[in-house]
C-alpha cells in the first residue's frame, strides 16, 4: 500500500485539513457517474441509502430523485454546505466515517466513492460499512489502483512519481490488497467492476459533453481492453459477511492501531 501524507494532516487534524481543502477545490464528477453507481446497487425506492464521505453531496441529491431516503455523511461541514443548501430535504450528518452515529444493520444501501483510501485507518472505515449494512443490504465502494495502466503507471513513466491529487491523505493499493482490507472488515465481495474513468452518459447534458470529446470514446475502448488488475479504479459491490472474519496477517496492509 502506497501512502501520500501532506503537511496539513501532520500539523493539524484531518477534519481541519479537509475543511481547508474544500474551501479551495471542488470535488465533483459528472451526474452520469453518480447515477451509474446508484444503478449498480439495483435499489428499491423508499429504502435508505447512506453516502459516506459525501463531499458536496451530489450523489445524495440524485439518490433522492430516485425515490430513496438519502443520507449524506461527511466530517467536513465545508464540503456538505452546497448539498445542504440545494437539497435540505435530504438528511445530512456531520460525522466520522470511522465511527458513525447509526445503529447496527440500519442501512439498505451504502455508497463509499473514492474516500476510504483517504481515512486515517481505512480498515476501521471498512468495518463500519459492514456494521451498518442490513443482512440483505448492499454497498458500492470505489477504490484506486496503485498500478492503473492509464493512471499511475502512465504518470510514473512521465514524471517518475506517483500521482498526487493534493488531498491531505491518499493511499493506493492493488486489487488483492483492497479485497483483503474489505474482507477483513467483515464484507463479502459479490462483484468487482473495473472503471477506467469513462462511463455511458445518462443525461442529455452529459451526452453532449461526451460528444464534444471524441477522445473519451478512445479512452473507453482502451479501458475495455485493459486487464482488470491494471484498471485505474475498482468498484466493489459488497454485502455484510454472514460470519465474522478471522484475522489473517497480510503484509501489504498496515496493522490497525
Amino acid at each position: 500500500m502506497l501512502e501520500i501524507r501532506h503537511r496539513s494532516v501532520i500539523e493539524g487534524t484531518t477534519q481541519d485539513a479537509y475543511d481547508a481543502f474544500y474551501q479551495e477545490r471542488e470535488l465533483l464528477m459528472r451526474d452520469s457517474f453518480y447515477m451509474w453507481l446508484i444503478e449498480l446497487l439495483e435499489p428499491t425506492p423508499g429504502r435508505d441509502l447512506l453516502d459516506i464521505s459525501c463531499g458536496h453531496g451530489r450523489l445524495v441529491q440524485l439518490a433522492m430523485r430516485k425515490g430513496l431516503h438519502a443520507i449524506g455523511l461527511d466530517f467536513s461541514i465545508a464540503g456538505m454546505e452546497r448539498g445542504i443548501k440545494k437539497t435540505p430535504k435530504a438528511r445530512w450528518v456531520n460525522g466520522d466515517g470511522e465511527q458513525m452515529p447509526f445503529a447496527d444493520a440500519s442501512m439498505d444501501y451504502i455508497t463509499h466513492i473514492g474516500s476510504l483510501e483517504h481515512y486515517l485507518t481505512p480498515a476501521r472505515g471498512a468495518a463500519e460499512i459492514a456494521r451498518l449494512l442490513k443482512p440483505e443490504g448492499k454497498a458500492c465502494i470505489l477504490l484506486p489502483n496503485a498500478f492503473g495502466l492509464f493512471g499511475n503507471i502512465r504518470y510514473v513513466r512521465r514524471t517518475g512519481e506517483i500521482f498526487d491529487d493534493r488531498q491531505p491523505l491518499q493511499r493506493y493499493a492493488t486489487r488483492a490488497t483492497w479485497e483483503m482490507l474489505l474482507t477483513q472488515g467483515g464484507l463479502q465481495i459479490d462483484q468487482l467492476i473495473p472503471w477506467g474513468e469513462v462511463n455511458r452518459p445518462r443525461t442529455v447534458r452529459d451526452f453532449l459533453w461526451t460528444l464534444c470529446r471524441p477522445q473519451k470514446g478512445v479512452r473507453a475502448l482502451l479501458a475495455a481492453m485493459t486487464p482488470i488488475n491494471l484498471t485505474n479504479h475498482f468498484i466493489f459491490i459488497c454485502r455484510r459477511a454472514p460470519i465474522q472474519p478471522t484475522f489473517v496477517h497480510y503484509p501489504m496492509l498496515p496493522p490497525v492501531p
